[in-house]
């Protein structure tokens, strides 16, 4: 694909030449996500009569604990890389890192400000849930343009073959014919983003949309992870499932916990005679 989007000469004030300034086709992409995420943020708070400028900021913090919580658990789960290879630290600022660190990051982050703020928490994670997958499928565009989170080896008709130089950055093998895993998961993703704004003008309960997000994109990225090739996403149980099949379970098991307790508090109280 492309991970260099365009390369242009720089140079500082004087004229003096800086060097080759080049613009990387994942991180213009990954603009683009934060900001369209932040705009469907700002109008499903509207919609639901929260705060739309607290909403919003919460977001753009959100969006920064995602990141540092991505990086994080990328080299987490590939610690020994790391730490025998310094170097290949380097190469964390051309990946997206693992999505479900920046999400427990997120969490975290999301958590504490809604208490700061006095937001009502789950009415505001429905309003973040929508933003949140769609900078999620517009995100692995960008990994598809930079060739990180590749998929297996393949045979399909429509399996993608990378021959920039540049994608060897993040490992990624050339001249091989790959699942496009990236395509999949944005595919899903979009997919899932339209059905969470139909549910969200449907709702019955606070928390219903952001539960469903969980539980949804839990049960795609299980699924999407056997057609991963990339090594950096950690194994347990003797490699028998990845570290975000592992969390996914999880995810999904809290999802099914909380349901039933969140929509119980939304019906109403029987007739007293």
């Amino acid at each position: 694909m492309h991970p260099n989007l365009l390369t242009l000469p720089a140079f500082d004030l004087f004229g003096r030449s800086l060097g080759p300034f080049t613009l990387h086709t994942y991180g213009l992409v990954l603009a683009v996500a934060f900001l369209m995420g932040l705009w469907i943020t700002s109008r499903q708070a509207k919609r639901s009569g929260l705060d739309a400028n607290l909403v919003t900021d919460m977001a753009i913090w959100v969006l920064i604990a995602g990141l540092i919580g991505a990086k994080v658990l990328l080299v987490a789960v590939d610690w020994r890389l790391y730490t025998g290879t310094p170097r290949e630290l380097l190469s964390i600022f051309q990946s997206g890192g693992v999505f479900y660190g920046g999400l427990l990051g997120g969490m975290l982050v999301a958590w504490w400000y809604a208490r700061r703020h006095g937001l009502p928490g789950w009415a505001t994670a429905d309003a973040l849930a929508p933003g949140v997958i769609l900078g999620q499928a517009i995100g692995r565009l960008g990994c598809f343009a930079a060739g990180c989170c590749y998929g297996k080896p393949a045979s399909v008709p429509w399996a993608v073959t990378f021959t920039d130089v540049n994608v060897r950055a993040v490992g990624t093998p050339m001249d091989t014919p790959l699942h496009p895993s990236q395509l999949y998961e944005s595919i899903l993703a979009f997919l899932l983003f339209f059905a969470l704004l139909w549910l969200a003008d449907r709702k019955r309960f606070a928390g219903q949309v952001v539960l469903s997000y969980a539980i949804g994109y839990s049960v795609i990225r299980f699924i999407l992870e056997f057609w991963r090739g990339d090594p950096g996403r950690g194994s347990l149980f003797g490699g028998a499932l990845s570290t975000s099949q592992v969390i996914a379970i999880v995810l999904v098991l809290g999802a099914v916990v909380f349901w039933p307790r969140l929509s119980r508090k939304e019906r109403p109280a029987p007739a007293v005679a």
